[in-house]
This record gives structure tokens, C-alpha cells and sequence, in this order.
């Protein structure tokens, strides 16, 4: 399938700004890319009729790994999503200063692959501000795995 799922959970605009960049990527490549704030899906079949499906949140939080508020009930349901044997990629930003710098990035990549989704990509931390270059490097990375 050419088509791909973006869901982004962001407070400050920065996941949402690594998301809009990663679809404009991944359209340019070829793909059919539909790109959703994570307030305008629910978990049930999530996957449903996607090629893959992208999921970013960003991290808050210092004594525990605290996902984007907004991203917390699809977390909390992604059994519910359809990912197993999907190929998802993760993405996320954070502050290096906390102890569990993009925690919600590793966490929704253990999840993912506990429900038998193929983590395409390495998944991409990004400290602070997004540099465009790297997300852009990452999202081509992540458009060659989903073309395999």
C-alpha cells in the first residue's frame, strides 16, 4: 500500500512541526500521506487500510515518562490499532536535560513491537528545537524502509 498514517501528539508545535515535515517527505516520494493530530483518531483499527503508520509524541515530565497528554487514551489502546505486522515508525521530541530523555518515543516502540508491528527506521529523538535536516534525513530513511 502507498498510503501513510501520521498521528502526532504535540503541546509546544514542535511534534507537529517534525510531522508536517516528515509527510511532505514522504508525498514527495510517492506516498499518499494523510497526517492527523492524535485529538482526531481513535485507537480502534487505526491501521486499518494504511501501508504504515507513523506515530510521534513528544515527552514531559521528569520523575516518570510522561507521553504528550492528548496522546495518553491512544497509548493506553494501541492493542486496539491494527499494528501487528504493520510497519510503523516513531518520532518524538524532548530535552536531554530530563532522565528519560523522549521516554514516550521508547515507549511507544516497545509497545508497537510487542503488538507485532515492524519498527521501520530507527526511531528519531530529536533535543529541543527539530533541526529540519535530520528529520528530513530521517524521513527519507523511513520512506526506502517502507518501499521494502
Amino acid at each position: 500500500m502507498n498510503n501513510v498514517l501520521i498521528v502526532y501528539g504535540s503541546t509546544t508545535g514542535n511534534t507537529e512541526h517534525v510531522a508536517e515535515i516528515v509527510g511532505s517527505v514522504l508525498k514527495g516520494g510517492g506516498l499518499d500521506v494523510a497526517l492527523k493530530n492524535v485529538t482526531d483518531v481513535e485507537a480502534d483499527s487505526l491501521g486499518e487500510g494504511y501501508g504504515a503508520v507513523l506515530l510521534g509524541c513528544s515527552t514531559w515530565g521528569d520523575d516518570d515518562i510522561e507521553l504528550q497528554e492528548d496522546f495518553v487514551p491512544l497509548y493506553e489502546n494501541l492493542d486496539k490499532a491494527g499494528l501487528g505486522g504493520k510497519k510503523v515508525g516513531i518520532f518524538g521530541c524532548g530535552d536531554s536535560s530530563y532522565t528519560h530523555f523522549c521516554g514516550a518515543v521508547d515507549a511507544l516502540e516497545e509497545k508497537a513491537s510487542q503488538l507485532g508491528a515492524e519498527i521501520v527506521a530507527m526511531p528519531l529523538k530529536i533535543d529541543g528545537d527539530p533541526d529540519d535536516r535530520e528529520v528530513k534525513e530521517w524521513a527519507a530513511q523511513v520512506l526506502r524502509d517502507i518501499a521494502k
